[in-house]
């Protein structure tokens, strides 16, 4: 593989949807930089709990600001795969958009799978979390998570990883980024 030009990628989509695992597949094989800060990473940072962090972002704006301002800075400095949840909405000079869906079940089981639990707790706390996700988003940049139609690239999630980032090698090498 090689990388012709410069690239941008950026990959959203709902908790379990593999973010993650493809963005990190994918910068690995491009050879470029993997930028994926999220509430995990913020939360492990102030010595709190996921869950904590979702809760104190319901009254506190400025855990989403430094989240979104800080990935976005990151993607801007050099090539790299972004993955976040808006990273399709905040970062708008992306060379390649791409979302991944997924049904809600197939989301909780994979949560479950990665971190065990009750599943029915994981999919009431997936769903809280995305209400309040795109409350958020709404309210703070006046973006609506569930309005993708603009990306470049939709993919099933329900693929494997190599498979998704296969799809997504094959559109960076027809718009002359890469050579496979």
């Amino acid at each position: 593989m090689e990388l012709i030009k410069d690239v941008r990628v950026a990959i959203s989509g709902k908790s379990g949807c593999g973010n993650t695992t493809v963005t990190t597949l994918l910068s690995q094989k491009l050879g470029v930089k993997m930028i994926n800060f999220t509430f995990r990473q913020l939360a492990q940072e102030k010595g709190l709990t996921l869950e904590q962090v979702i809760e104190n972002a319901k009254t506190d704006d400025s855990y989403d600001i430094a989240v979104d301002t800080r990935q976005v800075e990151l993607a801007r400095k050099e090539p790299c795969v972004l993955g976040s949840r808006l990273a399709v909405w905040m970062l708008k000079e992306a060379d390649l958009k791409v979302y991944l869906k997924l049904d809600d079940d197939v989301r909780a089981a994979r949560i479950f799978n990665r971190e065990g639990g009750d599943i029915e707790k994981i999919k009431a706390f997936t769903a809280m979390r995305d209400s309040e996700d795109s409350r958020r988003y709404k309210k703070l940049y006046d973006i609506d998570n569930n309005d993708y139609g603009f990306v470049d690239l939709v993919i099933d999630a329900r693929h494997t990883p190599d498979e998704i980032v296969q799809s997504i090698l094959d559109v960076l090498e027809e718009k002359g980024f890469i050579k496979q």
